[in-house]
């Protein structure tokens, strides 16, 4: 088995959307981002892609190139489920929090797991998302912006599907 930890944050600002774990929220501001920039799910990316001793997002998924502009990031998730499985690796669990003081995520953290848990094909109840705030202290607690923090298990699986 392996272990992995990933952290993201983004700046938050006007005329963007609030994605996080793939669930749109509603909020005056959203995450300023090359793509979609949804902290958690690449958060959960990061913890994926070092668990595997695959390095980060940046690595994978770089802002500069314009493939990735826009871009969902349950496709990048998608796409890393799939670099860590030729790796011969599956998730067991994905544990993650999000910080931000709004808007509130009660209720909608179920969504997200399920959002998180499609593209690793894993049971969403593998998958546990949670939210906090930072007390008024520090950017996010100031609510300049959002951060998440995950960490996951890989299971090595049998058969390693490009040999490595």
């Amino acid at each position: 088995m392996k272990i992995g930890i990933g952290y993201d944050i983004h700046r938050l600002v006007e005329g963007r959307k609030l994605i996080l774990g793939g669930v749109e929220l509603e909020s005056e501001l959203g995450l300023l981002g090359h793509s979609d920039g949804d902290v958690l799910t690449h958060a959960v990316c990061d913890a994926l892609l070092g668990a595997a001793g695959l390095g980060d997002i940046g690595r994978h998924f770089p802002d500069t190139d314009d493939r990735y502009r826009g871009i969902s990031s349950l496709k990048l998730l998608a796409e890393v489920a799939d670099r860590i499985g030729r790796k011969g690796y599956r998730a067991e669990n994905i544990d993650a929090v999000v910080v931000l003081e709004r808007p509130k995520l009660a209720g909608r953290a179920e969504e997200m797991a399920g959002n998180l848990a499609c593209p690793l094909g894993i049971d969403p109840a593998r998958v546990n998302v949670k939210a906090t705030t930072s007390e008024g202290l520090d950017a996010t607690g100031r609510g300049e912006a959002v951060a998440a923090w995950a960490v996951t298990v890989l299971r090595e699986e049998k058969d390693d599907r490009d040999g490595d």
